[in-house]
């Protein structure tokens, strides 16, 4: 007995209506179009959503896919659509997605340059700001509701000026180090930069298909874009996003991968970038003494002829025991922390001797992204909030063992805190729970408050005033806001509204890499 059949016999006996699946005979062309271009392109290269690719499915198995259409993933926007496809129509709908396309797109740096848009020569511009607030305390708020950033005054919390951004942006915006200047990425691959002094856009270029994330220098040179499509790795110059450098990503012998994440070990003036298909982790130094400027061209993967580079930034490769899907420093980044999403336990990885030194017992799927340290006892902790289980993991990180589970309304994603604050603050996003904040004692790792400030509606991504008095949460919703928390007294004192916040982020936590804060 066919599913479907099974479905309609238990269905009949119940006397409850069938669910009305898609036609079975309709081309897989056409659900897709219908369910999944709205996210993941027409062209299936990405959009909102990942690209659905051969090369960029291969950890992912044809079974796997078949239960991700059918009811959802966890962590992400993906939704279920059990209740609307067929068995054979969700399998239709793996094979379509699986199918090599006619051709492989390609966004070379030639490309990446006729994209370039320079929209405000550097002249024209103010070396002051044009506002009367503090630089430093600023957020910049990234509404996703109406694809607009707000810059709100982080002491009187008034916004200042508000902006339309790129569609779908992702993994958070970035400062340059003196906080003047604001870098945006979209899924899409287009790269933003923002005047947050003038308070205008200045330059966009687009520096892939489809785009993970991005990090900027730490002496503010340089942009680096992790990409999931084509399989790259693009250096930017930060003062005009001109390319400089198109990096294959791959291994020395053929396989390519997508970049899970790229960030900026300051401490170390280098890249790190986790490869998602390759069980890797390269260091990319960007100081002069590693990068030296040189006459002529670098030739390298899809450089085209005529884009002046800065090179050769040497990539260090650094083998690991699993891919690492996600990935956290600690304060001095000598270590590395990552966890692939199909691993039962993360690994801590050593920079400079460039090997595991310890492995960590982490359950479910920790959100090593969002980890945070604060001292406890007189010892360095981490915390990391948890995608599939109701718990923050603590650990201390001389020894790497686990200090505590501290259990929580549902899996998390954001787990916030302050250096002048004695609370960490951690959301219950993929739970039932997830209109709940919970607030923890750092000393005791006890839940102290458990606070709601919009019942009913998803409240997310905590982010601290620069003294650490005011705790910002975001209510993620299109009648959303941004909610001001004395973080003291845990008393709202002010509420803003916004378009769907999905996160905000200050300008000086940014910049001093506060260790309550994502890097």
């Amino acid at each position: 007995m066919s599913a479907r059949v099974c479905a309609a016999w238990l269905l009949a006996a119940l006397a409850l209506p069938l669910p009305a699946f898609a036609d079975d005979t309709a081309p897989a062309s056409q659900s897709y179009a219908a369910r999944c271009a709205a996210c993941h392109g027409a062209a299936r290269l990405g959009g909102s959503g990942p690209a659905l690719l051969p090369g960029n499915l291969e950890r992912l198995r044809k079974d796997a896919a078949q239960e991700v259409i059918a009811n959802g993933r966890i962590a992400t926007q993906m939704p279920g659509f059990a209740a609307e496809l067929s068995v054979t129509q969700i399998q239709a709908l793996v094979d379509f997605i699986y199918a090599p396309l006619a051709s492989e797109p390609r966004w070379d740096a030639v490309e990446i340059q006729r994209s370039r848009l320079e929209q405000l020569a550097s002249a024209t511009l103010s070396e002051k700001p044009v506002f009367d607030a503090d630089p430093l305390n600023l957020f910049v708020v990234v509404e996703t509701g109406d694809h607009h950033a707000t810059i709100l005054d982080g002491d009187k919390f008034e916004p200042i000026a508000r902006f339309a951004t790129r569609y779908g942006l992702h993994g958070g915006p970035k400062f340059s180090p003196d906080g003047r200047y604001v870098y945006f990425a979209s899924r899409d691959g287009w790269v933003s930069k923002y005047d947050i002094y003038n308070l205008r856009m200045v330059a966009e270029v687009r520096a892939g298909i489809n785009t993970r994330n991005l990090a900027v220098s730490s002496d503010g040179r340089y942009v680096a874009v992790g990409n999931y499509l084509p399989h790259t790795l693009v250096i930017l110059n930060a003062a005009d996003l001109s390319p400089l450098k198109v990096m294959a990503v791959g291994q020395r012998h053929g396989k390519s991968s997508r970049v899970a994440a790229v960030y900026d070990a300051a401490p170390r003036r280098s890249f790190v970038a986790a490869l998602k298909d390759i069980p890797e982790v390269w260091e990319i130094p960007y100081d002069d003494d590693a990068t030296p400027v040189y006459e002529g061209m670098v030739h390298d993967y899809q450089l085209g002829e005529g884009i002046p580079a800065v090179g050769p930034f040497p990539v260090r490769r650094i083998e690991v025991e699993n891919y690492l899907d996600d990935f956290f420093f600690d304060q001095s980044y000598d270590n590395l922390i990552g966890a692939s999403r199909d691993a039962a336990q993360a690994q801590v990885v050593n920079l400079n001797v460039r090997r595991k030194i310890a492995t960590l017992a982490l359950p479910g799927l920790p959100h090593l992204g969002s980890g945070i340290s604060w001292t406890r006892h007189g010892r360095t902790v981490m915390g990391t909030p948890n995608l599939k289980q109701g718990v923050v993991s603590v650990i201390e990180m001389k020894t790497w063992k686990p200090v505590a589970e501290i259990a929580t309304l549902g899996p998390g994603f954001f787990l916030r805190g302050h250096e002048n604050s004695r609370y960490v603050w951690v959301d219950n996003f993929n739970s039932k729970a997830n209109d709940a904040l919970q607030v923890i004692d750092k000393e005791s790792l006890e839940v102290v408050a458990t606070l709601r400030p919009a019942p009913g509606k998803t409240a997310a991504h905590v982010e601290f005033t620069r003294d650490g008095k005011y705790a910002l949460a975001s209510i993620w919703d299109m009648d959303g806001a941004i909610v001001v928390y004395d973080a003291e007294t845990l008393k709202e004192v002010k509420r803003i509204p916004m378009k769907k916040p999905s996160g905000k982020y200050n300008v000086y936590n940014k910049t001093t890499r506060s260790a309550g804060t994502s890097h």
